[in-house]
């Protein structure tokens, strides 16, 4: 049972150094800017959305007052 284990350790070992395909420093960049340009862009939506909500709610209220 114990070496099961570290042959599992060492075989994970083995494809993380050898057969995983890291990301450059400039593909990272790339991607971390797109998640973040996308974020800000949904955030921006949900925002309107809310906004817009939020007015007609008063209107739905101030009518039934």
């Amino acid at each position: 049972m114990f070496k099961s284990v570290i042959t599992y350790c060492k075989e994970s070992y083995d494809e993380l150094v050898h057969k995983v395909t890291w990301p450059t420093r400039k593909e990272l960049t790339s991607s971390a800017v797109m998640v973040l340009t996308a974020s800000i862009i949904i955030a921006l939506i949900v925002f309107a959305m809310d906004s817009v909500f939020e007015q007609f709610m008063k209107l739905v209220y101030s009518l039934f007052n």
